[in-house]
This record gives C-alpha cells, sequence and structure tokens, in this order.
C-alpha cells in the first residue's frame, strides 16, 4: 500500500505544516513516511508545497508525478497540481481563496472556505489545519484521532493554540461532511 498527497499554496499558509503533521501522524502509527519540502526564495507570498507518501514498506522514490490527491490553498496551486490528480482522488479546494472548481469529474472534490472557518474560530493562520482536517476526515487518509495527536505535539505547551486548532480541526471535519 502506498499513499501520497501534494499541499501547495504559498509561503505563510502552513503548507509544510500541514505535510510535517501527517507524515508524524504517519509515522506513530507505524508507516514508512517520506515528506518532501519544496518553496520558493521569498519567506512570505512564494510558493509552497509539500509532498507526503506513506507506505507499508519502503518508498522507492518520494518523487510523484500524478499525486493520489491534493490539497489546493491557491488557485495557481490548483491550476499546477489538479490536472495532476489521479482520476478517483481527492482534490480538495480552499474556497476562500478558489472562486474555480478543477473542472474534473473523476475525482472526490471538496470544497472548504478554509480562511472563512479559521477567522471564524480566532485565527486565519489555522486556515491550513481546517484544510488537512477536512481533508483527513474526507479521504481517510489516515487515522483521524492520530492526526489530532500529532497536531497537539506539533504545538506542545502552547494550549491557546492547541485549543484553537482543535476547534479548527472540528470545523474543518463538519466542512468535509
Amino acid at each position: 500500500m502506498q499513499k501520497d498527497v501534494i499541499f501547495a499554496g504559498f509561503g505563510g499558509q502552513g503548507i509544510l505544516l500541514m505535510g510535517s503533521i501527517l507524515a508524524h501522524a504517519a509515522m506513530d502509527l507505524g508507516f514508512e513516511v517520506a515528506w518532501v519540502p519544496s518553496y520558493g526564495a521569498e519567506m512570505r507570498g512564494g510558493t509552497a508545497n509539500c509532498t507526503v507518501v506513506i507506505g507499508d514498506r519502503p518508498i522507492g522514490s518520494p518523487i510523484i508525478k500524478n499525486p493520489q490527491h491534493l490539497v489546493a490553498m491557491t488557485r495557481p496551486s490548483l491550476e499546477k497540481f489538479g490536472p495532476l490528480v489521479k482520476p478517483g482522488g481527492v482534490i480538495l479546494i480552499n474556497s476562500s481563496l478558489i472562486p474555480v472548481s478543477s473542472g474534473r469529474d473523476d475525482v472526490d472534490e471538496i470544497k472548504v472556505p478554509a480562511n472563512d472557518i479559521a477567522m471564524k474560530v480566532g485565527s486565519v493562520k489555522a486556515a491550513n489545519i481546517v484544510a488537512l482536517s477536512a481533508f483527513v476526515a474526507r479521504s481517510r487518509f489516515l487515522d483521524y484521532d492520530m492526526v489530532i495527536a500529532c497536531m497537539k505535539n506539533q504545538f506542545g505547551s502552547k494550549d491557546k493554540l492547541i485549543q484553537m486548532n482543535l476547534e479548527a480541526m472540528e470545523a474543518g471535519k463538519k466542512a468535509a461532511q
């Protein structure tokens, strides 16, 4: 078994964090994992994406030409990676920033207003957690509770951030249903 997903957007959206949380959850479940970040020279506003590959045996190559799934946080990301997703995969679109669909009828497309939901739970910075939660809930990519545990671990002793992101995860899960 091998599963893969590309998280894509721009710097400052927490793209790499989404991939990192998912990768750590998979490792905690005993899977083989490859996490490959890619970002532009700019700290914020440049392109950012990461690929997460999860398998039950060693991963031959972490480079994925046609991902099974995509979480697109910006329109350029959807336009670049959307056509490459394998039929039957999930494409999650952050509809707060992307006013169009993927144009695909051979995938499970889900539109989640991640930025709007994040603002309601306390900060637009939680949009990545909303999107991650919605993706995991819809795709059943990994055990949802393990993703929650890894999110909590990521934020360590920052109780205020943990609570807000727990709310973001619950809202993302509801949006996916």
